[in-house]
C-alpha cells in the first residue's frame, strides 16, 4: 500500500478491503512473532542457565477409569531454547515437534508419555 492509501484509511476517508486487512494482519503477526522471539530467547536461555519447565499430566477425568494412564508431574531444565523458539517463530509445527522431542528425552524411559502436548505456557 502507498503512504497516501494508509493516510486515507487513518483519516477515515476510505476503508481497506478485506484482502488488505488480511495482509496487514499477516504482516503484524509476523513482525510481532519475531520481536517476541528475540525476547523469549534471551529470557529462556537465561545466560546459559536455562529455564525449568513443568510438565503437568493431561486431565483424564473424562476417560473411563480402566483406560486412564498413570502420568505424573515432571520437570526438567531446558538450557538451549534456540531450536524451539526458531520453530515457533517460523510457525513450523514439524520442527517444533522435533525440537520438543529432543528436549524431553532427558526425562528418561518415560519421555514418550510427555511427547504430545497441546500447549506450552510461559510465566516469564
Amino acid at each position: 500500500m502507498t503512504d497516501r492509501t494508509l493516510k486515507a484509511w487513518l483519516d477515515g476517508k476510505r476503508r481497506p478491503s478485506q484482502r488488505n486487512v488480511e495482509r496487514v494482519e499477516v504482516a503484524y503477526r509476523t513482525v510481532r512473532r519475531q520481536n517476541v522471539a528475540r525476547y523469549l530467547l534471551r529470557r529462556l536461555n537465561a545466560e546459559g542457565r536455562g529455564t525449568r519447565v513443568e510438565i503437568h499430566p493431561l486431565n483424564q477425568s473424562q476417560v473411563p477409569r480402566p483406560r486412564q494412564r498413570v502420568v505424573e508431574f515432571r520437570s526438567l531444565n531446558v538450557r538451549q531454547w534456540d531450536a524451539l523458539v526458531r520453530a515457533w517463530t517460523d510457525a513450523n509445527d514439524e520442527a517444533l515437534d522435533d525440537a520438543w522431542v529432543e528436549k524431553i528425552v532427558d526425562l528418561g524411559s518415560q519421555w514418550g508419555q510427555y511427547e504430545y502436548v497441546t500447549n506450552v505456557g510461559f510465566a516469564a
